[in-house]
Parts: structure tokens; C-alpha cells; sequence
């Protein structure tokens, strides 16, 4: 059997005391984690070849085996990460990480490996460029197995109209409102990564970037350009003009990936308002939300 990992305490202070999602807390599963790997890499006759890394909520071995170096992914089970296996499976390598072996009983994924250099090696609006190309590459037809664009969009206007004394009243009730000139029979129609943005790029061997960790919807891929604008959120605060420079960055984007600039405006605008609705509590969040949300008004 092979020896136990040591899981960084960075990493489990990140998954201590997270409540089920839906099956096991974070700290059940951080108790079963160096016993989990162990049993997956004997079932996949993997050797640990290097030092871990992780994410939000996933372990990340280096490990050489079968299929040569690769990497295991071993994800605290939560709902966000139930189909990752899908849409890299229905990508097969093609402008995303590829996939090599699955195992989603136990949340375990072989990948193939990457460099550990992200865009944010680059400049933002290179950056932009790469990521829209990307969208265009990555676009196919949605997989029944997902969560659909259109059953979130209603919740999501009632939440809006609920509000919140914390976030401006004029742009949750424009939310609310762009929700429904926003909803349409062709909602649902392609996969998309909706947490495409500049960490979750990776410079790779046999392509200059591949979209790694997708967070699989049915959706529009214009919904899924938010992500690049709340990222680095010091470039905007330090630009001389932030509502000039987040407008650039959803221009490059949508140019790249062929894209609707004003319906990805309107959809950056909701997510973004739907964002400081659930942080709420943090008003370092809801500033941060907001100066996205005032540069995609006119």
C-alpha cells in the first residue's frame, strides 16, 4: 500500500468546518484523505513523484504511472465539481487539461500534467485574448447531466428582487430586470466553463494554454466572461480609468470568442450582482462587485 500523504495545512485549514455539499463535511473528508489516496493510487498503480499542490477545495498530486506523469485530483465532494469528469471527457483534450481517468465515486481524477504557470504570467490583455480563444474552442453542444442557465436565471431574479440593504437597490432591481429581457428558448444550448478566468489557464506541453478545473453549466458562453472581470481585481483599482479597463478586458474577451458584447455586459452585470448578494457580509466583496457592476453600465 502506499505510504500516507501529508495534506498541507494551508489546504485544510481552506476545507475545515465547510458543511456538507451535499454528502460530507470537510473535516469527515479530510479524516479519510490521506486513506482515499493511498487506496487510489495503489487501484491506479501511481508513484507520488513531487511535493502536492491545491486549490479551493482540491488536492492536487503530482504522480507518474501507466500513462506516465500526470497528476491526481482528489476534490472535497461538492456539487459545483459533480461534472468536471463530463465536460473534460466531452472536450477530450481539445483546448482543455485531458483527462485520463475518472472515478467519481471518489471524487478522483487522473490528468494529464501541466506547467505550473498560469496567464497571470502574461499581461491582462494577452490574457483576454487567450481566454476567448479558449471559449471559442471549448464551445459544444450542453450535456444533459447539467444545471441549466435557465432554471438558475429565475432564482436568481428573486433573490434580486429580495435585495439586501447591503447592495445598492438601483442595480439589484436592473438585475432583476435584466433577467428577463435575458431568458430565451436557446438558453440552455451549449457546455460552458463558468469559472474561466486567469488561474484556471495552465501553459502546457503540446498546447502554449489549456482551461483546467471547468465548473460545467448549460448555458451561454456570453455568461461565462464574468469571471475574467472579477479577477484581478488590484489591475482594475490601480488603472487610471477601471471602468475603461474592465470594458477592455470584456471586449478582448468577446472579440476572441466571437462573442455578444452587450449580452455578456448584461450577464457580467448579473452575476456580479448575485455575487455581493450572497457576500453580502463582506463589504471588501460588495465593493469589489459593485465596480465591476457600475463599468458594465452606460
Amino acid at each position: 500500500m502506499s505510504a500516507a500523504i501529508e495534506v498541507p495545512q494551508p489546504f485544510a485549514e481552506r476545507i475545515a468546518g465547510r458543511a456538507p455539499e451535499p454528502t460530507v463535511s470537510g473535516d469527515d473528508w479530510l479524516r479519510r484523505l490521506p486513506a482515499l489516496a493511498a487506496d487510489v493510487l495503489d487501484d491506479w498503480h501511481l508513484r507520488v513523484t513531487g511535493d502536492p499542490r491545491y486549490g479551493e477545495c482540491a488536492l492536487v498530486l503530482p504522480v507518474t504511472g501507466p500513462d506516465g506523469d500526470a497528476v491526481l485530483k482528489l476534490t472535497w465532494p461538492h456539487a459545483e465539481a459533480a461534472t468536471e469528469h463530463l465536460a473534460l471527457r466531452a472536450w477530450d483534450g481539445v483546448g482543455a487539461v485531458r483527462l485520463l481517468r475518472a472515478d467519481p465515486r471518489r471524487w478522483a481524477l487522473l490528468l494529464e500534467r501541466l506547467e505550473n504557470r498560469d496567464l497571470t504570467t502574461v499581461s491582462v490583455l494577452e490574457g483576454c485574448e487567450v481566454i476567448g480563444g479558449l471559449m471559442a474552442r471549448l464551445d459544444r453542444a450542453a450535456l444533459p447531466q447539467l444545471d441549466r442557465l435557465s432554471d438558475l436565471a429565475p432564482r436568481w431574479a428573486d433573490l434580486c428582487r429580495s435585495g439586501s440593504p447591503k447592495v445598492p437597490r438601483r442595480f439589484t432591481e436592473q438585475a432583476a430586470a435584466l433577467l428577463g429581457h435575458l431568458a430565451g428558448d436557446d438558453l440552455d444550448r451549449s457546455l460552458v466553463h463558468q469559472d474561466l478566468h486567469f488561474t484556471n489557464v495552465l501553459a502546457a506541453d503540446r498546447e502554449p494554454w489549456l482551461a483546467i478545473d471547468p465548473k460545467a453549466l448549460a448555458g451561454e458562453w456570453e455568461f461565462a466572461v464574468a469571471p475574467v472581470l472579477w479577477n484581478l481585481p488590484e489591475l482594475a483599482r490601480a488603472a487610471h480609468n477601471p471602468r475603461t479597463h474592465l470594458r477592455l478586458r470584456l471586449g478582448l474577451v468577446c472579440e476572441s470568442a466571437g462573442l455578444d458584447e452587450d449580452r455578456a455586459a448584461a450577464w457580467t452585470f448579473v452575476r456580479v450582482v448575485v455575487n455581493a448578494l450572497w457576500g453580502a457580509d463582506s463589504p471588501e466583496w460588495v465593493t469589489r462587485m459593485v465596480t465591476v457592476a457600475k463599468a458594465m453600465t452606460d
